[in-house]
């Protein structure tokens, strides 16, 4: 896999080289911040963006509206953003942008090199991944939104699950359920929602928790799923 890097800080930004090419993918462009990102993008043709949220020169939110950019320009591009804290305003910006797959991950993922080769693997594969913390907060909010209050609580931890990226297989296996009462329950949180089934888990989940942000306070979607 060809994935381009833009990360302002050098340690991180050389350990990503390492770790991802160590797995067997190459790196194709690695920056300090998004002076020639675009350019980058368009010459070196990435399978995959990984994105700080805060970069120079404010390190606010230039890695956010970067990404915004990109998906702008290639929709279908998967994108990675990495962030040293939750914050839920810039995931659902991203959410809200629709587009090709996503991942929001918090930096200390980057930890457990396996777990985040995986994410990243997943994420080039047509997954979206969203941190667990940030999930967490986001179904927090669903007091806010009748529909939110039709699910069971059993429905809200397989919907929390299914943001963080995990399988109905996982899903069944952490809950000690089959999958096809997994499947039952994923059947049943989207009828509640008000959502029509089809056959793009990702779509299906996406608009979900984009539903569950709209109704949650900011302008923006947040939240992460997995096929």
């Amino acid at each position: 896999m060809r994935i381009l890097i833009c990360e302002d800080s050098v340690l991180l930004r050389e350990g990503l080289v390492r770790l991802l090419e160590d797995a067997g993918h190459e790196v194709v462009a690695a920056l300090p911040d998004t002076n020639g990102l675009h350019d980058a993008v368009t010459e070196q043709a990435p399978d995959l963006c990984i994105l700080d949220v805060r970069l120079p020169p404010t390190f606010t939110d230039e890695g956010i509206r970067a990404a915004l950019e990109i998906r702008a320009r290639r929709a279908e591009l998967p994108i990675l953003v990495l962030s040293q804290y939750v914050e839920e305003r810039y995931a659902s910006e991203l959410i809200a942008a629709q587009g090709g797959p996503l991942g929001y991950l918090l930096k200390d993922r980057v930890a457990d090199v396996s777990e985040f080769v995986t994410s990243v693997e997943r994420i080039a594969d047509g997954a979206t991944v969203l941190d667990p913390e940030v999930v967490a907060q986001l179904l927090t909010r669903r007091n806010k939104d009748d529909r939110m209050l039709r699910l069971t609580e059993r429905e809200r931890t397989v919907l929390a699950l299914i943001a963080e990226g995990k399988s109905n297989q996982a899903i069944a296996g952490l809950l000690f359920l089959s999958e096809a009462s997994v499947e039952k329950h994923i059947t049943s949180i989207f009828q509640k929602l008000g959502f029509e089934q089809d056959e793009s888990g990702n779509r299906r989940v996406l608009a979900a928790l984009a539903h569950i942000e709209n109704n949650g306070g900011s302008a923006a979607g947040q939240t992460g799923a997995a096929r």
